[in-house]
């Protein structure tokens, strides 16, 4: 395995922290207070190819790979989580299924646009009654004519409300389980497709999550993305696809935060020393450390993995458990290195904490995660 990374994306990865540095972090409470990314800062990123990602060179974008790709989201990662959010989910889930399965119309149609971030990309599968088991969806899908027909309610839709494309889940034969489903490439304009309820979150302000209405929404027969029925399928594939990228960017929140413990850690003194001289918060560092270097190396790991074309099921299900898994212990520790300060809104801290916590949930649950894990054991020693 090798993790060196070009000069190119060395370069890259210099200015993707310059910018996070100077520009984003100088606004980061703004998005807090104001719910919302400034638009400047939108325009930087995509200045920067920010949006482009994921889209291969010939259709506008960077055409990094995924080695790569995760060496900038990590510095993306090191800012507030909402505009981490905002980049990871359209550049994540939000095109990979076009980038991979959609057919060479499709990707001429879409893909300049959003590598250009003129329309961003949104993946609609979750409702009501289908989350983690994502087989029991009640959206529907009817052909007909050259037309399908959607009907049904989509919620916890990241980047709706900013979105334009949409990648969305629906059953087109309800007979079939989960060879069923159908995914469909769906524009905020067409006929029937309405924005519902803006979700109030415990966190991650200034990204947006919604309810997607499909009310006899007219989808062209050409807007299939892959085939008929390989739905479920796709849906595996982009969330697998998106694991090591997600862990990149909770890897560069948890570096963000054992920086700032460290360097707290350093200048704030009690009983005449400075607390890193503790024995209990030096261990809390030691700790924030060794489990941060072994997200870094096995984020490194499955994301060369990817670029090789090997089948990750089970090490993107063990990295997204575990990427988010140390978030939230790293973010935890944070707050108690910092003490009071660490619960004070006014200060970054408490953030992370807040927007740690919906790592555990989106883009498959931890206990979805264990589920594969385990699934995958069976088959490999199946006797």
């Amino acid at each position: 395995m090798d993790f060196r990374l070009s000069e190119e994306i060395v370069f890259m990865k210099k200015n993707v922290r310059d910018f996070v540095q100077t520009e984003v972090e100088a606004v980061a409470m703004q998005i807090e207070e104001e719910n919302k990314i400034p638009k400047r800062i939108i325009e930087l990123s995509k200045e920067l190819g920010l949006f482009g990602l994921s889209i291969p060179e010939e259709y506008g974008g960077l055409g990094i790979g995924m080695v790569g790709k995760c060496a900038l989201y990590e510095e993306i990662g090191a800012t507030h989580n909402g505009y981490t959010t905002l980049i990871g989910a359209h550049t994540g889930i939000g095109t990979v299924g076009i980038v991979e399965m959609g057919n060479e119309d499709q990707k001429r149609k879409y893909l300049p646009a959003m590598a250009a971030g003129e329309k961003i990309g949104a993946f609609a599968l979750t409702e009501p009654e289908a989350g983690s088991n994502a087989t029991n969806l009640r959206t529907t899908a009817v052909k007909k004519g050259d037309k399908y027909i959607l009907n049904g309610t989509k919620h916890y839709i990241t980047n709706a409300t900013e979105a334009d494309v949409f990648t969305v889940m629906a059953v087109t034969d309800p007979t079939k389980g989960a060879k069923g489903i159908t995914s469909f490439i769906v524009e905020k304009d067409f006929p029937g497709f309405h924005i519902g309820a803006v979700e109030k979150k415990m966190g991650l302000r200034g990204s947006h999550s919604a309810e997607v209405i499909l009310e006899d929404c007219e989808i062209p027969v050409e807007n299939v993305l892959g085939t008929e029925g390989q739905g479920y399928v796709n849906a595996l594939k982009i969330l697998a696809n998106g694991r090591a990228g997600l862990a990149a960017r909770n890897l560069g929140s948890c570096q963000k935060l054992l920086d700032m413990s460290t360097t707290f850690a350093q200048q704030r003194v009690q009983f005449n020393v400075p607390i890193i001289e503790q024995q209990a918060v030096a261990h809390m560092l030691a700790e924030m450390a060794m489990e941060i270097e072994a997200l870094r190396s096995f984020t490194y790991r499955v994301a060369w993995m990817v670029e090789e074309g090997m089948k990750v099921i089970k090490e993107a299900a063990m990295l997204k458990l575990f990427g988010s898994e140390v978030y939230n212990r790293v973010a935890d520790k944070a707050v108690q290195v910092h003490g009071g300060i660490g619960y004070i809104a006014d200060y970054p801290i408490e953030r992370y904490f807040r927007d740690a916590r919906i790592t555990r949930i989106y883009e498959g649950t931890s206990e979805i995660q264990k589920n594969i894990i385990a699934g995958q054991l069976k088959k490999e020693y199946q006797i």
